[in-house]
């Protein structure tokens, strides 16, 4: 099976690039919803993370408030360090878990595992290949306000990641996701055209 590490930063169209490469056959694995499960009551890092960032940061129900938790760590790259050795472990063993499940089922296959800090952690080196969804800091941002956080919060998230063009010399495959959807959506069709050689 071949392992692929797709990868850029906020609001770069990762997920827009993910989401085109699993509607073209490939196997999906995100991150961030295994960093998400992770933190949730029953979750694997769900006590030590309330222990560690304490009760404020959880709604009436218990659930942690992400956007409270990004509120603390992203405004402070200790804090963000610490939450990052608390659940990254766990992500990457399940990610590994469930590329290995896959590797069994459908031995061809394509695995595209989809994190924002692939490169910053160091996580890059267990793939294949390397793929980067990259567009201009400007759009970040933009894109970003679309979403509806302020600027501060995106340049506060910003601030916390590689940027994009120090990315590019880890990369493979870049995919500029700079133009409208449907260039990008060609680059993709490309790109798997690419990896479907490979993983033969």
């Amino acid at each position: 099976m071949l392992r692929v590490g797709l990868t850029g930063g906020l609001a770069s169209g990762k997920s827009f690039v993910g989401r085109a490469l699993a509607d073209l056959g490939c196997h999906l694995i995100q991150a961030d919803e295994l960093g998400r499960q992770a933190i949730q009551p029953g979750g694997e890092a769900y006590e030590a993370v309330v222990a560690e960032f304490g009760p404020g940061i959880l709604d009436p129900d218990g659930a942690v408030n992400r956007a409270k938790l990004a509120e603390i760590v992203f405004n402070d790259p200790e804090r963000l360090a610490r939450l990052n050795a608390l659940v990254h472990p766990i992500v990457i063993r399940r990610e590994e878990e469930l590329m290995a499940e896959l590797a069994r089922r459908d031995p061809g296959g394509i695995a595209v595992v989809e994190a924002a800090i692939l490169i910053e952690t160091g996580s890059y080196r267990r793939f294949d290949r390397i793929v980067l969804a990259w567009c201009r800091p400007e759009q970040q941002i933009e894109r970003a306000l679309e979403r509806g956080l302020s600027r501060e919060q995106a340049l506060a998230r910003l601030r916390q990641q590689m940027p994009l063009d120090e990315k590019r010399k880890y990369a493979h495959y870049i995919i500029d996701t700079s133009g409208s959807h449907e260039e990008t959506l060609r680059q993709v069709r490309e790109l798997y055209h690419c990896l479907r050689e490979i993983a033969r």
